[in-house]
């Protein structure tokens, strides 16, 4: 029956003359888009089958493990860290072992890795950003290996107001990708860069890796350095929103090099992380980000990966009674824009 109909489907489009035989058929083959969300505010370390399970529940099928919680950048701009990534390589595996079983009993995939940030403390101590780079960094890569997870994303460094320019700032973000490259190559796992902002005296301007077209050719260029895709791109739609990204545009250049997603909204003032379409720009209802833009870049680029959302601080803002609901909600979300981006 399903042959049927997808034999039907596909007769009526390449007739109208909407897409071609090939296209249409390669994408049916490809399947749908998923739907994922940070574990942050969902998956504890006492009952992780727990959360999967109510992830699961309420409609998703992928998470971004939200390995930064462990070493969080609040204590790092501290000039301070704990003690979580001294434990040994297989320390840490039984750590997160429960972690693993319960999401492959749900049936849940590990499909991104969000990095501890930032891998560099600008006057920070030479010790805590040796440790960061030589410890917590490869740790982090073993971890994302261990949960079969392809993707790793990292926050580029946020160093051009003290170096003086974006590109020594990137010369020094790619001294320490070049730490990590062979690791990842071995692991098969693909570092992504993230477009990020940064506050300059209490106003907010473009951080690391915000242009598409630099970023486009770095990428390429350090991929072909080490003969494997080992740097791949993370798209963040808050941060393109607080410095007025152009979202299809900059998704276009990037293409292919776009590996994973972190789905969010503000109020284009502060990085709030919360639901899509949650602010409006006028009384009239303009949205505050373009969310049309992002689709039709999405779909202009053929993405067929996981529409992941960043979403935690809403688990939080909201009784705990109504999590559910959130996360239900947040689910068809995600089903709303993988409808409009696999639109044919």
């Amino acid at each position: 029956m399903l042959y049927l109909v997808i034999c039907i489907e596909y007769m009526q489009k390449v007739c109208r003359g909407y897409i071609t035989s090939q296209e249409l058929w390669d994408r049916r083959c490809k399947g749908m888009i998923k739907t994922g969300v940070q574990t942050k505010g969902v998956i504890s370390d006492s009952s992780p089958g727990q959360g999967f399970n109510l992830l699961k529940k309420n409609g998703f099928s992928c998470v971004d493990f939200s390995l930064n919680g462990y070493l969080t950048n609040i204590m790092l701009y501290q000039n301070d860290k704990n003690a979580f990534f001294d434990r040994t390589d297989g320390e840490l595996e039984s750590f997160f072992r429960e972690h693993k079983r319960a999401a492959r009993e749900e049936g849940i995939s590990i499909h991104q890795m969000h990095m501890p940030y930032p891998m560099y403390v600008p006057r920070g101590a030479q010790e805590l950003n040796e440790y960061l780079w030589e410890v917590a960094a490869p740790k982090s890569m073993k971890l994302c290996a261990f949960f079969e997870c392809s993707y790793i994303v990292v926050h580029g460094f946020k160093l051009q107001y003290f170096l003086g320019s974006e590109e020594l700032e990137w010369k020094e973000t790619e001294k320490f990708l070049d730490s990590l490259a062979p690791l990842a190559k071995e692991l098969g796992i693909t570092i992504c860069i993230e477009n990020l902002y940064t506050n300059i005296a209490g106003h907010i301007v473009e951080g690391p890796c915000c242009d598409a077209r630099k970023a486009a050719e770095r990428i390429d260029r350090f991929n072909e350095k080490y003969h494997a895709e080992v740097l791949g791109f993370c798209f963040d739609t808050g941060h393109a929103n607080l410095v007025g990204i152009d979202m299809e545009g900059f998704l276009k250049t990037l293409g292919s090099r776009l590996k994973v997603l972190h789905i969010h909204d503000n109020d284009g003032i502060a990085d709030l992380h919360q639901i899509p379409f949650t602010f409006t720009k006028t009384r009239e209802n303009k949205v505050s980000t373009d969310w049309e833009g992002f689709v039709r870049g999405l779909r202009a680029i053929h993405f067929d990966k996981v529409l992941s959302f960043e979403t935690a601080p809403v688990l939080t803002s909201f009784p705990e009674e109504m999590k559910e609901d959130v996360l239900e909600f947040i689910a068809r979300i995600g089903r709303y824009f993988a409808g409009k981006v696999e639109a044919v």
